[in-house]
C-alpha cells in the first residue's frame, strides 16, 4: 500500500498509473492523520514552491508530515516533493514555514544555459543505494525545473547531475528519498526506481560509491495533431501548410491513444498532442481528448503536452471558465504542460502594447500556480519578404539566405492565429520574448512555410528566436530526413526537435534518428 500526497496541483495521474502498473495499491491523502497511518508515503510535487507550502499549510499537513519524517518512515519525495523537505526556497517569497528536515535551500539556476532545465539528464550516484538497484549506472532520467536544491550537508546526497555546473539532483537519509528528476517520466528506468521504493524492504543507503553518469540530451518529440474526421471518429492528421485535407477527406495517419504508445516504445523523449480544431471547441467538453490523455498515461511515461483551446472561455449559457481550469482539467487528466497558441498572441500584444502584466492572462495564471516549466507557447508565424529593414521597422528583420519572390534580400516572421489563417502584426522573436516575460517556460516554433515540405527546418526562424530567449526551444516543421535534425542541433543550438508526418509514416523512425544523432557526437538518450 502506497500513501499518495495529491496537494492538488499538476500531473499526479501517471504517479499512480505507474503505481498500479506494478501492482501496488494507492491510497490518497484526504486529511492529515492519513500522513501518519502511512506504510510508505510519495509525494510528486509540481509547479510553483510557493503555492505548494500555502496549500500543505492549509490543509495541516506540514505537522504530520515533520512526524512521519522524524520516525525515519518510508518516504519519496519527487522534485517540490524533495525540495520540500529542506528549509525554503527562492522561489517562495510567502515568508511560509517549509518542513526543514534537511538543513540547505531552494535556489536558481544561475547558468547561460536554457532554464527551466527541461530535458534528459544522466546522475552521478554518490552512493549506493536500494532505490537504484538494477538501474543501469548510464541512464538518463527526465528533469524539467528552475531551481535546485543546495545541502548544507554533503552526507544526504544521493545523486548529482551535470547541467552547465553539477547540482544536487537527489537525496537519501535512511529512508528518506527524493529526486529532483521524475521517475514517473524517466521510462522503464524511472519505474524500475519506483518498483524498488514499493517492494524493497530496507530503503537505508550504504557503502559510497562515485559513478558518473552522462550528460544533456537533445529531445526528439512526436507530435499528433488530433481532430475529429469528417465521420465523426477522432484522429492523427498531418497538414501540407496547415491543410490537412487530401482529395476533399482528412487525412487520417492512425489513432491518437495506440500512435502514442507506438512512438513511446519507439523512443521518442516526449510526445505531444495539438488538438487543431480546439480553438473552435470548449475544452471541457471535448471529452474525446481528455479521454485520449487519460487513457495515454496509463502506459505511456514519458512526458506528455496537450494544447488547443487553452483560454478563457464565457459558454453559451453564459458560465464562465478560466484558462486556468482548462489547463487543470488537462493536468489531471494525465498532460505534464499544456501549449497555448492563438490566446499567446492576443495577451502578448496587449503586454507589449501595455508594458504592464495584467496577471490575469492564462500564461501567468497558469505558470504561477503549476510554475513556468508547465507552459508551453506554440508559435506559428510565416516569412514576410522585404526589400530593406526599413520596410518593417516595427519587426525583428533579418538578413535572409533564401531570397524573396522579387529577389527581397530581407524577411520577418509574421505570427498567425486560428491554425494559420489569420495574420497578426507581430513577428516571433517578439512574441517569444513576451511571452518569456510572462511567465511561459518554453516555445514550440513551427513555421507555416515549411510545415509538410520536408524540406528541413527553418534555421534562419529557430536561430533568431533561440538568440532572443533564455528558455527552451523547440525546432518545429519541415524535418524530411535524419540530417535535418543533426543540422538544427549544429547550427542553432535548439534544445529539442519535433515531428510528425515522417514518423507516421514511418519514413524515418525515431531510434533510426538518434543512432544518427549519436554516430554526430550529439548527446541522446
Amino acid at each position: 500500500m502506497i500513501t499518495l500526497l495529491d496537494y492538488g496541483a499538476g500531473n499526479v495521474r501517471s504517479v499512480a498509473n505507474a503505481i498500479e502498473k506494478l501492482g501496488g495499491k494507492i491510497k490518497f491523502v484526504t486529511r492529515p492523520s492519513d500522513i501518519l497511518d502511512a506504510q510508505k508515503l510519495l509525494f510528486p510535487g509540481v509547479g510553483n514552491y510557493e503555492n505548494m507550502i500555502k496549500i500543505l499549510h492549509e490543509k495541516d499537513y506540514i505537522h504530520p508530515l515533520r512526524e512521519y519524517l522524524k520516525a525515519d518512515k518510508p518516504f519519496f519525495g519527487i522534485c517540490l516533493g524533495m525540495q520540500a523537505l529542506f528549509e525554503g526556497s527562492e522561489e517562495d517569497l510567502s515568508g511560509n514555514e517549509s518542513l526543514g528536515i534537511f538543513k540547505g535551500s531552494v535556489k536558481q539556476f544561475r547558468t547561460k544555459l536554457a532554464v527551466p532545465h527541461i530535458g534528459w539528464n544522466g546522475v552521478n550516484l554518490r552512493k549506493d543505494s536500494p532505490v537504484f538497484k538494477g538501474v543501469a549506472h548510464d541512464t538518463k532520467f527526465y528533469f524539467v525545473h528552475s531551481y535546485h536544491i543546495v545541502p548544507a550537508n554533503e552526507s544526504v546526497v544521493l545523486t548529482t547531475t551535470t547541467y552547465d555546473y553539477e547540482f544536487v539532483s537527489s537525496v537519501q537519509k535512511g529512508n528518506i528519498i527524493g529526486t529532483q528528476f521524475h521517475p514517473e517520466k524517466s521510462g522503464n528506468s524511472g519505474i524500475k526506481l519506483l518498483k524498488n521504493f514499493i517492494y524493497q524492504k530496507d530503503l537505508k543507503s550504504r557503502k559510497k560509491v562515485n559513478i558518473k553518469g552522462t550528460g544533456f540530451s537533445k529531445r526528439i518529440i512526436a507530435c499528433l495533431d488530433v481532430r475529429a474526421n469528417d465521420n465523426g471518429d477522432l484522429v492523427v492528421t498531418k497538414g501540407d501548410q496547415y491543410d490537412v485535407r487530401q482529395k476533399g477527406n482528412v487525412r487520417n495517419l492512425g489513432k491518437p491513444v495506440e500512435l502514442a504508445g507506438r512512438y513511446y516504445k519507439e523512443g521518442a523523449d516526449e510526445i505531444t498532442f495539438l488538438n487543431i480544431t480546439g480553438f473552435r471547441d470548449f475544452p471541457l467538453k471535448d471529452m474525446p481528448m481528455i479521454d485520449v490523455l487519460e487513457k495515454t498515461s496509463r502506459n505511456v511515461f514519458v512526458p506528455l503536452t496537450i494544447g488547443g483551446g487553452i483560454r478563457d472561455y464565457t459558454d453559451n449559457k453564459g458560465k464562465s471558465y478560466t484558462a486556468l481550469e482548462v489547463a487543470a482539467r488537462y493536468f489531471r487528466s494525465g498532460a505534464d504542460k499544456i501549449s497555448i497558441g492563438s490566446d499567446a498572441v492576443y495577451i502578448a500584444e496587449e503586454y507589449i502594447k501595455t508594458g504592464k502584466k495584467s496577471g490575469k492572462s492564462s500564461i501567468e495564471q497558469i505558470s504561477r500556480i503549476y510554475g513556468n516549466q508547465a507552459v508551453v507557447i506554440s508559435i506559428d508565424p510565416k516569412r514576410v519578404y522585404v526589400h530593406s529593414p526599413c520596410d518593417a521597422k516595427k519587426h525583428h528583420v533579418i538578413k535572409t539566405d533564401f531570397p524573396g519572390p522579387d529577389n527581397e534580400a530581407y524577411c520577418w516572421y509574421q505570427c498567425t492565429v486560428q491554425g494559420g489563417r489569420i495574420t497578426r502584426d507581430i513577428d516571433a522573436v517578439a512574441l517569444a520574448k513576451a511571452c518569456q516575460d510572462l511567465g511561459a517556460g518554453e516555445i514550440l516554433l513551427n513555421c507555416i512555410d515549411k510545415d509538410g515540405t520536408n524540406s528541413g527546418f527553418d534555421l534562419e526562424l529557430i536561430l533568431a528566436v533561440k538568440n532572443a530567449v533564455l528558455i527552451p526551444v523547440i525546432a518545429s516543421s519541415g524535418a524530411g530526413c535524419e540530417d535535418h535534425f543533426v543540422e538544427v542541433f549544429e547550427k542553432t543550438n535548439a534544445d529539442a526537435a519535433l515531428a510528425a508526418g515522417i514518423f507516421h509514416r514511418k519514413e524515418v523512425p525515431i531510434q533510426r534518428v538518434k543512432d544518427y544523432l549519436a554516430k554526430n557526437k550529439i548527446e541522446v538518450r
